[in-house]
């Protein structure tokens, strides 16, 4: 019997949404398709206002990624032209934000290197997207969104510009992240869960769970020889008591029992792995990294059963 095959239809933008800014913003500013978006780019985020005032201007969505970072939006339902690309930079300006997106029917090349260049000039802090928004449906289906990523940060290409200005230590520090990093978002059963922050060189790297109150944050500590998986929370006593009456599932999960700490404002708990130094032992990077995406997923399960 021969299976009967549908033809992929290309569908108009302009089709499902007349307006950009009472109806595709709309659209875009529901949790669900800012998530759509937020895969495309590789980060959560968190809607905090619509048409967002810039001065005399609004900025069509104003957003907070998962590690903090503020994010601002320009949708065109057109092709690119100078015009929005003005926009974008004023907005992301005047709303102090890391990261600007601008999403387009379709991305003029000259724009394309102009955000390209805007990605190599600008430091490792601020990124830029271009993205081309699709419709497509299969016979007499409903439309389905996809975003195309045009433009991206380089961030590995601007944190390598300092890399020979580093000390030692955040050289070592900036490879063990790399290395987890890579590691991790070759991983697709963990990228369905968890994402990785850009690394950096510091003693520290972030998980997003999905919120902005709590992520899993990674350690190292190269003088006492050890690495650690754990929450931290922004300022959510409540969500800190939880986490506090579940110490005993989270010491099963993890098989490390918890260390909690309290700060003026956040909070959290660590599961440290003695006997892990990355700076003497990095032919043990991956037994290390290992642990931790282990110990990482096994918060992010538990951590679903307190919400």
């Amino acid at each position: 019997m021969e299976t009967k095959l549908s033809k992929l239809e290309r569908v108009p933008l302009r089709e499902a949404w007349e307006r950009e800014d009472s109806n595709f913003t709309k659209w875009l500013a529901k949790e669900e398709n800012l998530d759509l978006l937020g895969e495309a780019i590789g980060i959560d985020l968190e809607l905090l206002e619509v048409e967002s005032a810039v001065g005399s201007y609004r900025a069509d969505i104003y957003a907070r990624a998962s590690d903090g970072r503020f994010v601002v939006i320009e949708n065109q339902l057109e092709k690119s032209n100078h015009d929005h690309l003005g926009k974008v930079i004023t907005y992301a300006s005047g709303k102090d934000a890391h990261v600007a997106v601008w999403i387009v029917s379709q991305a003029d090349e000259k724009h394309s290197q102009a955000v390209e260049w805007l990605n190599a000039h600008t430091d490792e802090d601020i990124g830029f997207f271009l993205i081309e928004m699709e419709l497509w449906r299969i016979g007499d289906s409903d439309p389905a969104p996809k975003f195309n990523v045009v433009e991206r940060p380089n961030d590995w290409g601007k944190v390598m510009k300092g890399y020979d200005d580093l000390s030692p230590a955040a050289q070592v520090q900036l490879d063990y992240w790399q290395a987890f990093h890579d590691r991790a978002t070759a991983d697709e059963a963990f990228m369905r869960v968890l994402r990785p922050q850009k690394p950096l060189a510091q003693n520290w790297t972030t998980l997003s769970i999905g919120t902005s109150i709590c992520n899993i944050q990674l350690t190292v500590d190269t003088q006492k020889g050890r690495i650690s998986c754990g929450y931290y929370i922004s300022g959510d006593g409540d969500l800190y008591a939880s986490v506090k009456a579940a110490k005993q599932d989270l010491a099963d999960a993890v098989g490390v029992s918890p260390t909690f700490w309290e700060g003026a404002k956040d909070s959290g708990v660590r599961f440290f792995k003695e006997g892990c130094n990355i700076k003497s032992h990095p032919e043990r990077w991956p037994e290390y990294i290992e642990w931790q995406m282990r110990a990482a997923l096994a918060l992010k399960r538990t951590f679903d059963g307190l919400r």
